[in-house]
């Protein structure tokens, strides 16, 4: 359905269009989602900045998401993930990595530009796809807390029922295909390369 995550950014900012001109914040979810983030807020006329969150890996299948942490601590822990191995030990174990993780990356992107305050603003969240939706409803669990004017999910692609349940957690949320055949995010594109560091913070910097 996408070329890469260019494509899809492009074509999510179509969808957005209608915030044109009003400075909205736009905010990648690390790392794949925010050079998109930095091409939907160059579309938009707004500011580009990271939604700093961490997904909980399963037990021994790590890519596979059974919850999300947020820089406060905040978890949120997905219905399955007592049925996919996940007890209270290893939850809070996993949920240490995460959190040392979005401190390291928190030093390191703030080096280049301060945090932005989402405070009264136009807020839209960005993610290259939602798979569980566990790491998107953290960021818009941490972000509700600081009083947006108004905040928006934006992916290119989610399995119904995950739109259905992230939803809840924001004021609108933009999706440009929900397939009911959803196995994973990458099946959706041609091109679904890791993003690097590196490359977060030339997004960054832009």
């Amino acid at each position: 359905m996408f070329d890469d995550r260019h494509d899809a950014a492009i074509r999510l900012s179509a969808e957005l269009g209608k915030y044109r001109g009003l400075y909205p914040l736009v905010l990648g979810i690390p790392r794949g989602a925010v050079p998109m983030a930095r091409v939907i807020a160059g579309k938009l006329s707004g500011e580009v900045d990271v939604a700093l969150v961490r997904k909980l890996g399963a037990p021994g299948i790590p890519e596979y998401a059974i919850g999300a942490v947020d820089e406060t601590g905040w978890l949120h822990v997905a219905a399955h993930a007592h049925s996919a191995g996940a007890d209270a030990a290893y939850l809070e174990q996993e949920t240490r990595v995460q959190v040392e993780t979005l401190k390291a990356r928190r030093i390191a992107y703030t080096a280049i530009r301060p945090a932005a305050d989402p405070h009264g603003r136009i807020v839209i969240v960005v993610d290259d796809g939602l798979a569980t939706g566990a790491t998107m409803i953290a960021a818009l669990h941490a972000l509700r807390a600081r009083n947006p004017a108004k905040l928006t999910c934006a992916v290119p692609i989610a399995p119904p029922d995950t739109i259905e349940e992230v939803s809840r957690y924001c004021d609108e949320l933009v999706c440009l295909e929900a397939p009911d055949n959803f196995l994973s995010v990458g099946q959706f594109y041609r091109r679904f390369e890791q993003v690097s560091d590196a490359e977060v913070v030339a997004a960054l910097k832009t």
